[in-house]
């Protein structure tokens, strides 16, 4: 048999120290590279150790991998915010939605009670409905939720039709079981993985991508990890640089190019500063600011969400807590404005890794039997573009 032909479920949950996390998630076997590697320093606070979301603390991510012959690009990504009983211990949240031509399963119960019950499951679109079942399925078995009988599952999804036979809907609930049982600390792999394996952005190859801001003690001291998965169109702009101009790749070019700007982005930012749902749907808007730095368009087919959850133990929704009134300490909101940098920039750095780590992918339209092709942002030629802007850093 050959390898093209073989079923690729990868389970991806790579482990490692803080200290060699940076070059662990620096470069993949294909050669790419993250944006601190070339330069690319967006805004202006330090990253954590990881310059993931795994950086706040508890946050776990698994993911696997579907490649399958010449027409499945595929996959499945899900975040835990912490280890223990999500649905007993509920962790307050918010969203916000830029454009919402999508399927973000379970918003509007996040939306009204301000709260995540479940992982939360990111893959293509046709597949938001077994992604659910799985996340059902894990959280019912969950000792303590023996008398359970509503769960809220939060998944979202981008369109990866472009590459990815998503009619087949090849995703499984074991694998999105799989990716759950994957989740770890540590590095996050990026690009062609997970949720992000077909996706497609600005014309070139996107996929998934993490980065994370360690705001200074007097500020605080809180982490603030993104984690993004890029399917979208626009005119790209990295850290100002007006790369997809220069590279002649854009929506509207010329007005005949057919590169439409349609598409998703799915993000997810986890923090451990202390804060309310209402705060945590203002920090989400927060992310938007970091989507558009990148030159996104946000146009009419894009479903364009932003989810906000907040690890701290003193605002977490226990039994205990749900069933007695009682005072949450969260920070105020004259406090917050550094948070919000740190989401933004968390956000846009994640994107850039999410295009710099994803490489060139080839598939076979299973509807017209056309063979695709569509390449990887070339990383020499950003970095001289950031040369030429003087905006390369290091």
């Amino acid at each position: 048999m050959r390898r093209r032909d073989l079923l690729k479920a990868l389970p991806v949950g790579l482990a490692g120290s803080a200290a060699a996390g940076e070059a662990t998630m620096s470069t993949n076997p294909n050669g790419r590279a993250r944006a601190r590697q070339i330069g690319l320093v967006p805004g202006v606070l330090k990253p954590g150790p990881l310059n993931a979301i795994t950086d706040v603390a508890g946050v776990t991510v698994g993911q696997v991998t579907l490649v399958q012959g010449d027409h499945v690009r595929t996959g499945v990504t899900v975040i835990l915010p912490h280890g223990g009983n999500l649905f007993q211990e509920k962790v307050p949240a918010g969203l916000t939605v830029a454009n919402g031509f999508g399927k973000l399963m379970g918003s509007t119960q996040v939306g009204e009670l301000g709260e995540i019950e479940t992982p939360i499951a990111l893959t293509n679109t046709l597949s938001v409905g077994r992604a659910a079942e799985a996340l059902i399925d894990w959280t019912l078995e969950q000792p303590g939720n023996e008398q359970v009988r509503s769960v809220n599952a939060v998944v979202g999804e981008t369109n990866d039709g472009g590459l990815n036979d998503i009619r087949h809907r090849g995703v499984t609930v074991a694998h999105v079981r799989d990716a759950i049982a994957a989740a770890k600390g540590g590095p996050v792999a990026e690009g062609c993985v997970g949720a992000g394996t077909g996706a497609i952005a600005f014309g070139w190859k996107g996929g998934i991508g993490t980065s994370s801001r360690k705001l200074p003690t007097r500020l605080g001291g809180w982490t603030v990890g993104a984690l993004v998965q890029t399917n979208f169109g626009g005119v790209l702009s990295m850290a100002g640089a007006p790369v997809g101009r220069e590279l002649g790749r854009y929506d509207l070019k010329d007005f005949v190019d057919d590169k439409s700007a349609d598409g998703s982005c799915m993000m997810v930012v986890a923090t451990d500063a202390p804060l309310s749902d209402r705060n945590l749907t203002r920090l989400a808007k927060r992310a938007i600011a970091g989507l558009a730095r990148t030159g996104s368009t946000f146009s009419n087919g894009s479903g364009d969400y932003a989810i906000a959850f907040s690890t701290a133990e003193p605002v977490r929704r226990t039994p205990e807590r749900r069933a007695k009134l009682g005072t949450v300490s969260e920070i105020s909101n004259d406090a917050v404005s550094p948070v919000f940098a740190a989401a933004a920039e968390a956000v846009e750095e994640a994107i850039y890794n999410s295009l710099l780590m994803a490489a060139t992918t080839h598939a076979v339209d299973a509807v017209t039997g056309k063979a695709v092709t569509v390449e990887a942002l070339d990383i020499a030629a950003v970095r001289k573009i950031l040369e030429t802007h003087k905006l390369a850093r290091g």
